[in-house]
């Protein structure tokens, strides 16, 4: 397990990392990226305006992620060196759903 500091650590750079990986798409699909305080923010305003939110919680050593109506809670793998769900990372979570909720536009 992760001590404190390790924890804030790691939340702290996955973050950053998630928002470095879905720069281009941001870019290219226009919606925003927020990285204030230890929480990162993906901003909709098409196909509807919306927001995903990524914050740590450090009492529990996840990192919880809300979209679209629902709360993943990801947990530190030292296998992986990431925070994951179900064997899925931060990253590759992230960019599905933000996908997902893209293609709704369709």
């Amino acid at each position: 397990m992760l001590t404190d500091q390790d924890f804030r650590l790691q939340a702290d750079h996955a973050l950053e990392q998630a928002q470095r990986a879905l720069m281009p798409l941001a870019d290219r699909e226009g919606f925003e990226l927020e990285l204030q305080n230890g929480v990162l923010q993906v901003i909709f305003e098409d196909p509807a305006p919306a927001k995903f939110v990524v914050s740590p919680n450090s009492p529990v050593r996840q990192v919880w992620l809300s979209a679209m109506g629902r709360g993943y809670k990801l947990s530190w793998s030292a296998e992986s060196s990431a925070f994951v769900l179900e064997g899925e990372p931060l990253n590759a979570l992230l960019e599905r759903l933000v996908r997902e909720y893209l293609d709704t536009r369709s």
